[in-house]
């Protein structure tokens, strides 16, 4: 059954998730028109960690919620000699970053705009506009636009470079002996990191292992998953005592062609989606939502769409984008073997990230704001 053509706009965004939302709210009361296209299924509720340069956008755009947990110090090690603390106090900051749950964060964006509740099954560019196939309660309706944002993960859709790090992150909320309010902590162990974030008064794990281990991992007993944990992760916070429940899914490096395509680009996980090591992925697909909003705002409506106006966004997003990727991508190849002498070559490294803070205030302030370092 095919429903009636639904209003042309000037930019479609397909996608339910928090980088979809925040382009949608920064287009928002704007002379440009915006569809934002969601089925608005249920979203899975997890802690995740936003950049301070994150909240600078959320702020903005007047979505940020201060019942966030603040990170104030990064404790970053390895299994043997080697570490480095990066603190907010260093940089004048009132947080390197902060833990929110992520079903929050996409509720609080998506309320603040109205949505076509629906699938994007399909789209064709014709001319100076794409026309969009969409699947909406058993009915099919087609939607034209100067420009269509995927914001909806792309899993379904081509990667230019496919990696698989052959891991599971394995998550689960996690309390300790004793309590580090205020700390992350990102440890790198011989099969990936594994990190701790703090969430209210417990922590929120990511744990990075093989595929074997991960399944064994989330079989395990309760008391025996916690000793595995505490030999991976060391006693900083004493023992463990509880864990809620675990669930594992798999790590890949995803990355779309830097080019966009006719009026269509893709943007956060639909356009890379990163490791999540030092927590990356959903900061860099908030930057590329402000800039491509930043653009709209100032293109004239012709322009929306055009080759020279995604030649210019993916030229404006290049440098950042890049150094996400190869950021996150080193850290895992580097960090997860156990050969004796990188490990050495590791632990120097951290060591002298600790004794030489203009080093490490470089490497800080490229994870707070991304690769040009600017608030």
């Amino acid at each position: 059954m095919v429903a009636a053509d639904l209003p042309s706009v000037d930019v479609a965004i397909a996608g339910g998730g928090p980088v979809g939302g925040a382009l949608a709210l920064a287009l928002s009361r704007s002379t440009v028109s915006v569809a934002r296209i969601s089925d608005e299924s249920e979203v899975a509720d997890r802690p995740i960690a936003l950049s301070h340069g994150s909240r600078l956008i959320l702020e903005r755009l007047r979505a940020w919620d201060s019942a966030s947990t603040a990170i104030e110090t990064i404790h970053v090690s390895q299994q043997g000699f080697g570490r480095t603390v990066i603190r907010s106090a260093d940089y004048g900051l009132p947080a390197l970053g902060y833990v929110v749950s992520y079903s929050d964060l996409v509720a609080r964006l998506a309320r603040r705009t109205a949505v076509v509740s629906g699938a994007l099954s399909s789209w064709e560019v014709s001319g100076d506009e794409v026309v969009l196939r969409l699947e909406m309660d058993g009915t099919s309706a087609r939607m034209r636009a100067r420009l269509l944002v995927l914001a909806d993960g792309g899993m379904t859709r081509e990667a230019e470079r496919i990696t698989d790090y052959r891991q599971r992150a394995v998550v689960a909320r996690v309390s300790a002996e004793r309590a580090a309010p205020r700390t992350a902590w990102e440890r790198f162990t011989r099969e990936g990191p594994l990190a701790l974030l703090p969430s209210g008064d417990a922590h929120a794990l990511v744990w990075s292992v093989a595929p074997g281990t991960a399944e064994e991992l989330c079989r395990l007993p309760e008391g025996e998953f916690l000793a595995r944990l505490r030999g991976a992760f060391g006693g900083r916070l004493g023992e463990f005592i509880s864990t809620g429940t675990r669930t594992a899914f798999p790590l890949s490096l995803r990355r779309s062609a830097i080019r966009p395509s006719p009026r269509v680009v893709a943007v956060g996980n639909a356009a890379q989606t990163l490791h999540p090591v030092a927590g990356q992925g959903l900061n860099l697909g908030l930057r590329d939502a402000w800039e491509l909003a930043r653009m709209l705002l100032d293109a004239a409506k012709e322009e929306i769409g055009t080759s020279a106006f995604l030649s210019g966004y993916a030229r404006g997003r290049t440098m950042d984008r890049y150094a996400g990727i190869g950021f996150t991508d080193f850290l895992v190849r580097v960090f997860s073997n156990s050969v004796a002498p990188l490990a050495l070559a590791r632990g120097a490294g951290l060591a002298l990230l600790d004794v030489v803070p203009p080093a490490r205030h470089f490497l800080a302030r490229r994870m707070i704001f991304g690769a040009r370092a600017l608030p």
